[in-house]
C-alpha cells in the first residue's frame, strides 16, 4: 500500500464551460461527446479521454461530470463520452464506441488541446474497464499512440468474487456489479475477450504508463492492484495508489463533492498528467 503523497492544493474552482457534439461511431446512433477545455495553460498539453462509471447499465456525461472536473483541474483538456449502455448493447458496442472517439479526438488533438498534446485515456469504475480496454486496443490496432491510461477503481473481473468485495459487504452493490457484467457480457461468448474483462487478459505487455488509484474502502480494490501486479510483471510502467479511508469509493466518484479524498486524488491526476513525467518501473520477482 503506497503512503499518501502530501496533497496540492487544487486550483480555486470557476466557471468551467464545456462544449458537446455528436460523432458518427458507426453504428448508425450519434454519439454525443462533452469537451472540457483546460484550466491551465496550453502548453501542459494533455488531452483525456474519459469514460464515465455506471456499472455499464447506467450513467452518463453528467454522473462523470465530477470526475472530468478533476482531470481538467489537473491541467488537461477532457473529452468525454456518452458511450452506449448494456444490454441494449452489450460488448463490444462501448468499447467500439469509444474507440471511435479516441480516434475523433487524436486526430483533432490540435484544436482541441495544442499540436504536440499527449493523448491518455481515463474512467473511474465501468469506464476504467473501458479506458483498459482501449489501450488494449490502440496497441492491436497500432493507433492511436497513448502516453498513458488512468484508471480509477477499475470494474476489470466479472467473478466479483474477491477480498476486498468480501470486506465491503459490498451488498446490493456487488449485486449491481454482478448485473452489470451480465449484461455487458450479454449471453456470455465475450466473457473471456481481454477487452472485456482486462482482469484476464494474457497479454498485458506494449500498454502504456498506468496509473491506477483505488482506497482502502473500495471494494473493486483486489482486482485493480492485481491489475497493477499483472502489468508490472508484463514490463509497463506503472504508478498505483490506494487512498486511506473512508472514501465510498466507487460510488462517490460521481459525486460534486470530492471530500477529504479530492486533494489527494488531484495530486496524483497533475503528477501523472505533467508533461516529461517519469515513472519508476518496480523490478519484477
Amino acid at each position: 500500500m503506497s503512503t499518501p503523497p502530501t496533497p496540492t492544493r487544487r486550483p480555486r474552482e470557476r466557471s468551467s464551460p464545456w462544449t458537446e457534439t455528436t460523432l458518427d461511431d458507426g453504428s448508425g446512433t450519434p454519439l454525443r461527446v462533452r469537451i472540457h477545455d483546460t484550466l491551465a495553460d496550453r502548453a501542459v498539453g494533455a488531452l483525456v479521454v474519459h469514460f464515465h462509471g455506471g456499472s455499464f447499465i447506467a450513467g452518463d456525461l453528467d454522473s462523470g461530470l465530477a470526475m472530468a472536473r478533476l482531470l481538467q483541474s489537473a491541467g488537461a483538456t477532457v473529452v468525454s463520452v456518452d458511450y452506449p449502455l448494456a444490454p441494449d448493447r452489450p460488448f463490444p458496442a462501448a468499447v467500439e464506441s469509444g474507440y471511435a472517439a479516441l480516434l475523433w479526438a487524436y486526430r483533432q488533438r490540435s484544436r482541441l488541446a495544442g499540436r504536440d498534446a499527449r493523448l491518455f485515456v481515463a474512467g473511474e469504475e465501468a469506464g476504467g474497464n473501458l479506458a483498459a480496454a482501449l489501450a488494449m486496443v490502440c496497441r492491436d490496432r497500432h493507433r492511436p499512440v497513448l502516453d498513458g491510461q488512468l484508471l480509477v477503481s477499475p470494474m476489470l473481473d466479472a467473478r466479483v468474487g474477491t477480498a476486498s468485495m468480501r470486506e465491503g459487504h459490498a451488498g446490493a452493490s456487488g449485486c449491481r456489479w454482478a448485473r452489470g457484467w451480465c449484461a455487458y457480457l450479454g449471453c456470455g461468448a465475450g466473457a473471456e475477450h481481454p477487452y472485456a474483462m482486462p482482469a484476464r487478459a494474457e497479454r498485458l505487455s506494449g500498454l502504456p504508463p498506468t496509473q491506477i488509484l483505488t482506497a482502502e474502502d473500495d471494494p473493486l480494490r483486489d482486482e485493480a492492484l492485481a491489475y497493477a501486479q499483472g502489468l508490472e510483471q508484463a514490463g509497463v510502467e506503472v504508478r498505483r495508489a490506494v487512498l486511506a479511508a473512508p472514501t465510498g469509493w466507487p460510488c462517490s466518484l460521481g459525486a460534486p463533492d470530492t471530500g477529504a479524498w479530492g486533494e489527494t486524488m488531484h495530486h496524483h491526476l497533475t503528477e501523472f498528467l505533467a508533461p516529461g513525467v517519469q515513472i519508476s518501473r518496480p523490478a519484477c520477482s
